[in-house]
């Protein structure tokens, strides 16, 4: 197993990118964190599945990227409990789909909250015992909407375009302590939130536009975190990584 007696906190555990991360690094017996806004009997039941299935350990965190105070006692907890923490993935996030000129201050806060500020707060914490052992990785999930911008995702985009100034920044200051940082990019993805926010027209005009003439799969962003989490990547750091089929 790849992972094993390695400690991972994975954010945004429940659905999506952040699901088939907890699925992908379980299956490499990695103990895992798994942060959530809500801890409903759908993802505890998710969670003992799992642990059935990969025979590794998983404890569920509440995790509400709005409240700073919940991100304070979830790190806490998490720091409370004395592991090594080898990996940390910062998947959750929130989209607001309206045009710039509609997009209220209000609105803007909220998403820059649950995105960049929130996350912040939370990777300080979690940053401890990396400094302190010298060692780890750091995988921000942001998205191809940072890097081009697309039309009616102004707050999105910005959000997400301040992970990557910040993973930068990160992978500077950390190099020296042999932690790394690095950003996945993703385009559309099979997800809920893609099928809630993007017209059916949309994801057909951008799978004519991609090489591979498809959206990806969640397993596609998960096989890449795994990679950038181990030893394989270890002269990888600063890096933005998309995976978006060549749009």
């Amino acid at each position: 197993m790849l992972l094993a007696n390695k400690t991972v906190v994975v954010t945004g555990c429940n659905r999506g990118i952040g699901r088939e991360i907890l699925e992908t690094f379980s299956s490499h017996g990695a103990k895992i964190y798994a942060c959530v806004r809500n801890l409903d009997k759908n993802f505890i039941d998710l969670i003992e599945k799992l642990k059935s299935n990969y025979k590794n350990e998983i404890i569920p965190i509440k995790l509400d990227l709005l409240n700073e105070e919940s991100v304070k006692e979830a790190a806490t907890n998490i720091l409370s409990d004395k592991s090594e923490i080898d990996i940390l993935i910062n998947n959750a996030g929130m989209i607001h789909t309206a045009l710039f000129q509609m997009t209220s201050i209000q609105k803007l806060k909220e998403v820059f909250q649950v995105n960049f500020f929130s996350q912040a707060i939370f990777t300080q914490y979690i940053l401890k015992p990396m400094i302190k052992k010298k060692n780890g990785s750091i995988i921000y999930i942001s998205s191809t909407s940072a890097l081009d911008g697309n039309e009616g995702r102004s707050a999105y985009s910005a959000s997400k375009a301040a992970i990557l100034s910040q993973v930068k920044t990160l992978a500077r200051e950390l190099g020296v302590l042999n932690i790394r940082v690095n950003a996945i990019a993703p385009g559309l993805t099979q997800t809920d939130m893609m099928k809630n926010n993007t017209s059916d027209v949309t994801i057909n005009k951008y799978i004519s536009s991609t090489f591979l003439k498809k959206v990806g799969d969640p397993k596609d962003i998960a096989e890449l975190a795994l990679f950038l989490s181990l030893n394989k990547s270890k002269h990888i750091s600063g890096q933005v990584i998309r995976v978006d089929g060549g749009f």
